[in-house]
């Protein structure tokens, strides 16, 4: 499947404080921009997620956020509530959005969350049929509204080693509680790809000995991005129709 620009939106931000108004708020290092794409999510002051997005260098000193597109106007609204006397302008584009697998074009930038998602272009660059699912399944990376939700934390997400924070930086809103998280012996709930036999809907309970032990979310070729519950989640497991089993 192909993905088509209305998936995406990309606000423009500039003016003098624009790095700086962002490292304050998203989880990602914001000086990173200087070597690509940098992966970044917003949080609440209770660390829980608002919104996914990936940070691009613009031109003449501009930061884009390519988000999806059902956040893209509240996203606005929420930066636009944390800017205060700050120099920045925050604008919704109409510039496209592209994705293609293998060495990214001229202008385009490696999608920084996993090496087999491709790159991701913002200046009109052709984009190739693929499907991105399948892709993101196997690879264990949640999408925007899928498996990322109000209720999710980002460490449980996988945030961790989809490069999408940093625990060196400052301050920004949610990290007390993203650092706990980090720092605690081990995380007991999380995002897994599992096998799947059969087919069951998206959000759809998985239980292990009749107990609740999860939500399978995105499934292709026999592969699905699970949220489990590591105590409970051991041998066979359903959700719906389908047989779910832990990979190793």
């Amino acid at each position: 499947m192909g993905m088509s620009e209305q998936d995406r939106h990309v606000i423009r931000l500039t003016g003098a404080d624009a790095e700086h108004f962002l490292q304050g708020l998203v989880t990602n290092d914001v000086t990173r921009l200087k070597d690509g794409l940098v992966y970044a999510a917003l949080l609440t002051a209770q660390g829980k997620y608002r919104a996914d997005f990936f940070l691009v260098p613009g031109e003449d000193g501009a930061i884009l956020l390519d988000v999806a597109a059902d956040q893209g106007p509240s996203l606005v609204q929420i930066l636009s509530m944390y800017k205060l006397r700050s120099d920045v302008q925050i604008d919704l584009t109409d510039i496209p959005v592209s994705r293609g697998l293998g060495a990214p074009p001229k202008g385009a930038f490696a999608d920084p969350r996993d090496p087999s998602l491709g790159w991701r272009g913002y200046a009109g660059q052709p984009g190739q049929d693929v499907d991105w699912t399948a892709l993101r399944v196997a690879a264990c990376v949640p999408e925007t509204g899928i498996e990322l939700t109000p209720d999710s934390y980002i460490l449980e997400a996988g945030f961790e080693r989809l490069n999408g924070v940093d625990f060196r930086k400052g301050c920004y809103v949610g990290q007390e509680v993203t650092a706990r998280m980090k720092h605690k012996t081990e995380l007991r709930k999380g995002l897994v790809v599992v096998a799947v036999e059969g087919g069951a809907p998206v959000g759809s309970d998985i239980t292990a000995n009749g107990k609740p032990a999860g939500v399978l979310y995105s499934q292709a070729n026999g592969r699905g991005i699970a949220y489990l519950r590591f105590d409970r989640a051991q041998g066979d497991m359903t959700a719906g129709d389908a047989k779910i089993t832990r990979l190793p």
